[in-house]
């Protein structure tokens, strides 16, 4: 009879336990906003963007909440960074060039002209110093950054005439952001700056005259085909574009480290995923784009290439010369390109050439 009390009395002290523990879990759940400059459900950057705002929510088993707002949806996609420093919301998903009439030196967390492929940008982010220095430059600005997706080297973009000689650019109103918007400016262009949103409908009404987005797969789904008649390439403006999560600093600094720690977890773990899904998706999409809607492929020629060259060395040079934190985030990413790519020159890049000649890719 004794040793009856006692269990029930144990089981109920269980219970009672219990119930005193759920609302202490309750309060230790944080929620998170995240809002994005990409459409929702857009593929490739929207739906890679949608996947980490889930991947962050599970992988902290509902310790963080997320609730994530495509582009539009909250705030207008260009002012996802005020949003997030001003502590409205706590993250954003975005490339960071979007930034750079903030600080010239948050392009270089995306890409730079004549910059280094996604490989080289991996290897600078995690041992040539550059998450360090994303972090400095951060700091200024009250977000913590962290990379978490890639598109790879992009196409040179869609024109509605051919470009022959640097004389075919000037004039030309073309959506750009960037530094690679500087680099048209120079060469004569008129760069204009527009969330893919609303890149059809101005080029489709001859507002602009060319646009660059990302590559077969994303321009694919903006329906790109429709709206000009050539298309260019390589790009020399986004040899990689990196994603990056950035973070409200004192939102942050409230995480636990082991939800801290998912986090940049799920951030490497998309930042691996997206740029290998994107290439997968381009070979089959540019294969749909010749053969199903007639687009023409064009190679810029090496005079054109040389003009867009000169003009990037004035525009790094000018970026470089913001500040000294600018200039050491540049000089640390062309220390980067100029290590890494030597490497890049006798492996991935020969040995593609030889592989595509000999097998006739």
């Amino acid at each position: 009879m004794e040793r009856r009390k006692f269990l029930k009395a144990a089981a109920g002290g269980t219970v009672g336990a219990a119930a005193l523990a759920a609302p202490a879990m309750a309060q230790s759940r944080m929620d998170m906003v995240i809002v994005s400059t990409w459409g929702r459900d857009f593929p490739g950057l929207g739906t890679s963007a949608q996947r980490l705002a889930a991947r962050i929510e599970e992988m902290t088993e509902g310790r963080i909440a997320v609730r994530y707002f495509a582009a539009g949806e909250r705030v207008g996609a260009f002012d996802s960074f005020d949003e997030v420093a001003s502590g409205n919301a706590q993250a954003y998903i975005a490339t960071d060039y979007y930034w750079k009439g903030k600080h010239p030196a948050w392009a270089a967390f995306t890409a730079l002209p004549f910059g280094m492929i996604y490989t080289e940008m991996d290897a600078w982010m995690k041992f040539g110093g550059g998450q360090e220095l994303l972090h400095k430059l951060g700091d200024e600005f009250g977000i913590v950054g962290f990379p978490c997706g890639n598109t790879g080297l992009q196409m040179g973009g869609w024109f509605n005439k051919e470009i022959n000689s640097p004389e075919d650019l000037r004039g030309l109103k073309m959506r750009i952001p960037g530094v690679g918007g500087d680099v048209m400016a120079k060469v004569g262009a008129s760069p204009v700056s527009l969330p893919g949103g609303q890149i059809y409908e101005n080029l489709v009404s001859g507002a602009i005259d060319a646009t660059e987005w990302v590559g077969p797969w994303n321009d694919y789904f903006l329906k790109l085909y429709e709206a000009a008649k050539y298309y260019y390439w390589p790009g020399m403006h986004e040899p990689c574009s990196q994603v990056d999560l950035g973070i409200n600093a004192s939102w942050w600094a409230t995480v636990p480290d082991l939800d801290k720690r998912l986090i940049q977890i799920a951030c490497a773990e998309e930042n691996a995923m997206q740029p290998a899904e994107t290439n997968y998706q381009n070979g089959i999409y540019l294969e749909r784009l010749i053969n199903e809607y007639g687009v023409e492929l064009r190679e810029f020629n090496d005079d054109v290439y040389e003009a867009f060259g000169i003009a990037a060395e004035e525009v790094i040079v000018e970026a470089r010369d913001h500040s000294a934190l600018a200039a050491e985030i540049i000089d640390s990413y062309i220390a980067a390109r100029n290590n890494v790519g030597v490497w890049t020159n006798y492996s991935d890049a020969p040995y593609v050439t030889k592989r595509n000649r000999f097998l006739d890719i």
